[in-house]
């Protein structure tokens, strides 16, 4: 168990003098977050995890344990991986092999509170579980029941409903929900505090990388993403210009095909995931705008990134990411060809505001937007 730290407090004095500081020993809020979804090449939830176990290594703020699964059983440096087995194609995705050896581990660490951030390993034991050892339980709202249905082969109305019945169920006895969007149709209640989700200091202006022609996608490659409609945006283009994918998933060979039927072969590219932040910054500083045209997006972390690199963003107008960028970002609506197409001109057309984009990756360093989500932690605890 890592020591406790000691945080200076301001404590007042009397009315004649200064308030004047004092060591108060604090003891590190104790947290779990449980994620299935934390695979080789996942985005966002990864990207959100990691920056929270260096957070919490750099503050003292917080005791910082995630939970996922693993090719075998093994705990160290607060990261517990779980038995496990791979699914096939899937960036890297593993499915657990029960909750025994979830809960064996939280009785063992004994968090304050345990953020679950799906509804698929095994979400009511787990929270009887949590009972049990006095936590309070976060169910975090990463992705939609429409998201997850869209994200399925065949028709996303009849799995649409199916999967809403069980986000309720899971999330029927949580302490509280976390998300950026409405809650009400998952979870048939509002969430009681926000998804915070922040940049890394190397998401910058780089004024000194040559902006190219290309539009940019980054991100997973899967239908729920709207990248056949990006695809096909790039085929009615009277303004011939290159498409980038940087990314991987069940859509790749997809899109390569189509791509050639399109003749677009020599406009479009597909590059691996990336998981070197300067690299990825390079990218996103490289491009003309950055694309991210999946309607279902409950953020958007690729567009925070990219605004903060002063790169501009044409972002469909229901992703919540799209408000945090300012003029850096150019909305479209949902299912509007038109639109889409407008958009992305408009943000090919502008000139990136250097100062915003600045301002952006300092309102949303993770330092910032993690010991906000600390504070709502402990008040949740009490």
């Amino acid at each position: 168990m890592p020591p406790e730290l000691a945080l200076l407090k301001t404590v007042p004095a009397h009315p004649a003098k200064r308030a004047r500081l004092r060591a108060v020993p604090v003891v590190p809020l104790r947290v779990a977050d449980i994620a299935l979804f934390y695979g080789e090449r996942s985005g966002g939830i990864r990207t959100y995890l990691d920056a929270k176990a260096e957070h919490a290594v750099r503050t003292g703020e917080i005791e910082h344990h995630v939970l996922i699964p693993g090719a075998k059983e093994r705990h160290e440096h607060g990261r517990h991986e779980l038995p496990s087995l791979r699914v096939v194609a899937a960036n890297g995705y593993r499915v657990p092999l029960g909750a025994g050896a979830l809960k064996e581990t939280l009785r063992a660490l004994r968090p304050d509170v345990v953020l679950l951030h799906d509804p698929f390993w095994w979400p009511v034991d787990v929270m009887a579980c949590a009972r049990e050892i006095g936590a309070r339980t976060v169910a975090v709202h990463h992705g939609t029941s429409n998201l997850e249905a869209a994200a399925l082969p065949g028709p996303s109305r009849v799995y649409a409903p199916l999967l809403r019945r069980w986000l309720r169920r899971s999330g029927r006895h949580v302490d509280a929900v976390m998300s950026n969007v409405d809650t009400m149709a998952d979870f048939g209640r509002l969430a009681t505090m926000p998804l915070r989700l922040g940049v890394h200091e190397t998401f910058r202006p780089r004024p000194d990388v040559r902006r190219g022609e290309h539009v940019l996608y980054v991100g997973r490659l899967s239908r729920e993403k709207g990248v056949l409609e990006l695809l096909e945006a790039a085929a009615r283009s009277e303004d011939r210009w290159p498409l980038r994918f940087v990314g991987s998933g069940p859509l790749e060979e997809t899109l390569r095909t189509r791509a050639r039927r399109l003749g677009l072969s020599a406009r479009v590219s597909f590059r691996p995931h990336a998981r070197d932040r300067v690299r990825l910054a390079h990218r996103y500083a490289g491009a003309r705008c950055v694309l991210m045209p999946g309607e279902h997006e409950t953020f958007g972390l690729v567009a925070l990134e990219a605004a903060a690199c002063g790169t501009p963003v044409a972002a469909c107008s229901t992703a919540p990411a799209l408000h945090a960028i300012g003029a850096l970002g150019h909305g479209f609506v949902p299912g509007d060809s038109d639109d889409l197409d407008r958009a992305i001109a408009a943000a090919r057309a502008s000139v990136p505001d250097i100062q915003e984009a600045a301002m952006i990756g300092w309102r949303y360093g993770w330092q910032r937007v993690l010991r906000a989500e600390t504070a709502s932690l402990r008040d949740l605890v009490g």
